[in-house]
């Protein structure tokens, strides 16, 4: 093996097998270390974005091949990360353990279709509760799919309360290449290291291949790289684009388990909640029932969406159920 350990970028992980790109456009499919792989552990050792330094490893000749063992996985500046099931010696012994969408992100687009299927506001909301508790310096909503409408008035009234909370709302069209230049300008910047993600059918890979020809197709490509003979792959790969920056793409997320948040804290990641709740009666109202809830107030004035809030009481009662049982 090499004896200096060399620095990269996981792009790509299938049942182990990492493949980490090196600044000087190298890459190799790597292992982790065996003593990393025996840590018992509720997340996951190592996930795209991670930056890592690893050793190459050298064939019986002193060759160096294209391949090499993670020493160490460096500190993550931003984790967006998921609870799962735990399944076979992950977890310890915890029936849910922390699945890591990406690692080091410095912003999210979180996609939406206008119609066909339409906005799950329930989906969007626990996506930026996600967003809010992984540090992620800029969260983004793409509501795509906009040509399909016949108004786009009810549909930004739709979303006007996440612009009135600092949310960027990007309004697209891959079919009719609506907003296209502009969301191409947010993602493809160097340094920047983005995530692409959201529910089935809201038209993702379209919008790939609109911001740079022929990427979905990469995205599959990098999906496939040294494949042969796995058949478990990753949710996520990540892709250099053309001016310099990173995109991760996610398949279809069917859930969304909110990981590490407790159900007291949890008014702390919906930014409107959190902008009003300080002046509750009660410092630790839970804004359900309390007197001089400012929050249940702001609700039947309409500055709070109703929609929002009762998504809100739905993943609070779906966390407590989690702490309670465990």
């Amino acid at each position: 093996m090499s004896s200096v350990a060399l620095q990269g970028l996981i792009v790509s992980e299938q049942s182990g097998f990492f493949r980490v790109d090196t600044e000087d456009g190298q890459s190799f499919v790597c292992t982790l270390r065996g003593r990393m792989k025996e840590e018992a552990s509720t997340s996951d050792l190592a996930a795209i974005g991670d930056r890592v330094l690893f050793n190459i490893i050298e064939d019986e000749d002193g060759v160096a091949v294209r391949s090499g063992v993670i020493e160490k996985v460096l500190p993550r500046e931003s984790v967006l990360s998921r609870a799962v099931r735990t399944t076979g010696k992950r977890g310890t012994n915890q029936a849910e353990r922390e699945q890591i969408l990406i690692a080091n992100a410095t912003q999210a687009f979180f996609v939406q279709s206008a119609s066909s299927p339409g906005p799950n506001f329930r989906m969007l909301d626990r996506m930026l509760v996600a967003g809010e508790s992984s540090t992620i310096p800029r969260l983004c909503i793409v509501v795509n799919k906009i040509d399909l409408l016949p108004d786009v008035t009810e549909i930004e009234a739709a979303f006007e309360p996440y612009r009135r909370m600092g949310y960027a709302v990007l309004f697209t069209s891959a079919e009719q290449k609506l907003g296209l230049e502009q969301l191409r300008a947010e993602l493809d910047v160097e340094g920047k290291i983005s995530i692409f993600t959201g529910p089935s059918g809201v038209g993702k890979s379209s919008l790939l291949n609109g911001i740079q020809p022929g990427l979905g197709r990469a995205v599959k490509e990098v999906s496939q790289y040294h494949a042969a003979g796995i058949h478990t792959t990753r949710d996520s790969v990540l892709v250099r684009l053309a001016g310099g920056g990173y995109l991760a793409d996610t398949p279809g997320i069917r859930t969304m388990t909110v990981w590490d948040v407790e159900p007291d804290e949890l008014d702390g990641y919906f930014r409107d909640l959190e902008a009003i709740s300080p002046s509750c009666r009660f410092h630790d109202c839970t804004h359900t029932n309390e007197p001089g809830c400012a929050v249940q107030a702001g609700v039947e004035a309409g500055t709070i969406s109703r929609t929002r809030y009762e998504n809100f009481l739905h993943l609070r009662d779906e966390l407590r159920e989690t702490y309670i049982a465990y």
